[in-house]
């Protein structure tokens, strides 16, 4: 059983990982796109506002550890959670090669809910705790449009209103403010992130009986966040590369608007200890700004491609981990 623990362990820290530079766009595409830092000083400054993120929280932890499933009663937990981690790593590398911003929130959700079908029988699903998840993430874009919406909004008619009509000297401001914005959506991303990697080892070692409780132990802690902040160092340039110039054009007054919006959805629901999914936050953030300033300029086509990668994480996962488990643990 050991053996499978540091198994789990090892897994979780390669999905943290991964999903470090697979998200990495979501904090830093907007300030690298209007040039307010340089990709490289971008990258290494999420990574460590990243892990101080990841150290300060464990309510999103909790409830990833113990909504879906209880770890305590279920059958085969530490063979259902090692399904789970193979499909979600596999679902973020396919994602990542092709350059679309999946959620790794999704992906692990769903890969956890489908390897609990497998290993334990659809009655050993929670299904109120899902769904309650489900909503959150399906929620939190639409409401991360709609305060990025007025954000922008307000910002322009202040612009208006102060005066200032000087392009040059807006970006200037707006770019010294998006290094503040760029931290806090850095270290908001840490927050809510990692604490999934946390929650699902959390999930292996009550399953296997090597503790009682969801609380999250200090070396779990460290190693997620260790991982996440590794991870985003090396940075998601492929995905940084859609959010960036793919969606539309990014200035420096909606890049700020975008990152502020994107934090506070993602502070909020950390303080309630819901996961959510960071990349669909801040893309949708970056939608509503620009819709304010250009609506015709979002590249809708982008959109709904992006939309549609969405919709279908959670179902594929759960699909892939179901699979996964079977072959793994069903067929030998």
């Amino acid at each position: 059983m050991l053996t499978l623990i540091i198994f789990i362990v090892l897994l979780a820290l390669i999905f943290d990982f991964i999903n470090g530079f697979h998200d990495t766009a979501n904090a830093i595409a907007t300030s690298i796109s209007t040039r307010a830092m340089s990709p490289r000083f971008a990258v290494l400054y999420a990574a460590f506002l990243n892990f101080v993120g990841a150290m300060l929280s464990s309510e999103v932890a909790k409830t990833v550890g113990g909504s879906i499933a209880n770890p305590a009663e279920i059958e085969n937990g530490v063979q259902v959670v090692i399904a789970a981690l193979i499909a979600a790593i596999f679902w973020n590398l396919l994602t990542w090669y092709y350059g679309i911003p999946s959620s790794s929130s999704h992906t692990l959700i769903g890969a956890l809910a489908g390897a609990v079908i497998a290993g334990a029988g659809f009655k050993s699903l929670h299904m109120e705790g899902f769904l309650k998840i489900v909503y959150i993430l399906i929620l939190s874009p639409i409401i991360a449009f709609a305060v990025g919406f007025i954000i922008m909004f307000l910002l322009k008619y202040i612009i208006l209103f102060s005066g200032n009509k000087s392009r040059s000297k807006l970006n200037r401001v707006f770019r010294s403010f998006q290094v503040v914005s760029a931290g806090l959506l850095s270290f908001s991303h840490g927050g809510n992130d990692a604490q999934k990697a946390m929650g699902i080892i959390v999930f292996g070692l009550v399953a296997g009986g090597f503790q009682t409780t969801l609380d999250v132990p200090i070396w779990v802690k460290i190693s997620a966040a260790a991982a996440m902040g590794l991870g985003t160092s090396i940075g998601g340039w492929r995905i940084i590369k859609t959010v960036s110039k793919k969606i539309m054009k990014i200035e420096p007054v909606n890049g700020f608007a975008a990152d502020l919006s994107s934090s506070i959805i993602i502070q909020t629901s950390t303080f309630i200890g819901q996961p959510l999914s960071t990349t669909h936050v801040i893309t949708s953030s970056i939608i509503g700004t620009g819709s304010v300033i250009r609506f015709k300029d979002v590249k809708w086509g982008t959109v709904g491609r992006m939309i549609m990668t969405w919709v279908i994480t959670i179902p594929i996962s759960m699909v892939l981990a179901f699979l996964v488990y079977k072959v793994l643990f069903s067929l030998f």
